[in-house]
């Protein structure tokens, strides 16, 4: 019996991709005079901002990029990202059906704050895993066993849902029933080099699964 549903957070519970992008493009322009593609950048998905920004700058005042990293990510939040009532009501539905909602995210806690706030999403999840939270990022599963065990759910009761190989990943290798989607304007994976038990292309095709009892 499913309990609990943990959810990837860009490009999975949020098009925040967009401005993902444009923060971290605007800070490697700034101060490594780099002008880096949306591909470029995807590529250095895996560690929080912070990480990313500190691993992959070549400015030593990575402490300042940081922080217009995130002067950039807040002040065109509202612009960039747009509400997307149908997931905002999938989360409301989940929590009026008694199912536990987490999310674990490679975002650091800092801009998944700014999004989740921006988007009304406060006070929605039980239990919140951030790129801050674990030693490992994805697609290592730390993060996702530290959610199942604060929600205290086996991993038989839990889904994983994600748009990115590493989320794949991390959701087999945590044993959980692991969802692909593909059901924003933007996500970060096409093709899955690894196969998640699922892959839905619409927040309908889940609502629908879930009232039929197929997981």
């Amino acid at each position: 019996m499913m309990k609990a549903v943990v959810f990837d957070f860009d490009g999975t519970l949020a098009n925040t991709l967009p401005i993902c992008f444009y923060a971290f493009q605007t800070v490697f322009k700034e101060f490594d005079k780099r002008d880096l593609t949306t591909i470029e950048i995807k590529e250095m998905f895996g560690p929080s901002e912070t990480g990313i920004i500190r691993n992959n700058l070549l400015n030593p005042n990575k402490e300042d990029a940081i922080e217009y990293f995130y002067k950039k990510y807040s002040e065109l939040h509202k612009s960039l990202v747009v509400d997307n009532p149908e997931i905002l009501e999938l989360l409301k539905s989940l929590k009026e059906a008694e199912i536990k909602i987490g999310i674990f995210t490679g975002k650091a806690k800092r801009s998944l704050d700014i999004s989740i706030k921006a988007l009304d999403m406060e006070g929605l999840f039980d239990v919140i895993i951030t790129g801050d939270d674990v030693v490992i990022p994805k697609p290592d599963p730390e993060g996702l066993l530290k959610a199942l065990h604060l929600l205290k759910v086996e991993n038989s009761e839990a889904i994983y849902i994600g748009d990115s190989d590493a989320d794949i990943v991390a959701g087999i290798q945590a044993n959980v029933y692991t969802i692909g989607v593909q059901w924003l304007p933007e996500y970060q994976t096409s093709e899955f080099s690894v196969q998640p038990d699922s892959i839905l292309k619409s927040v309908k095709e889940f609502k629908s699964t879930i009232k039929v009892g197929g997981l």
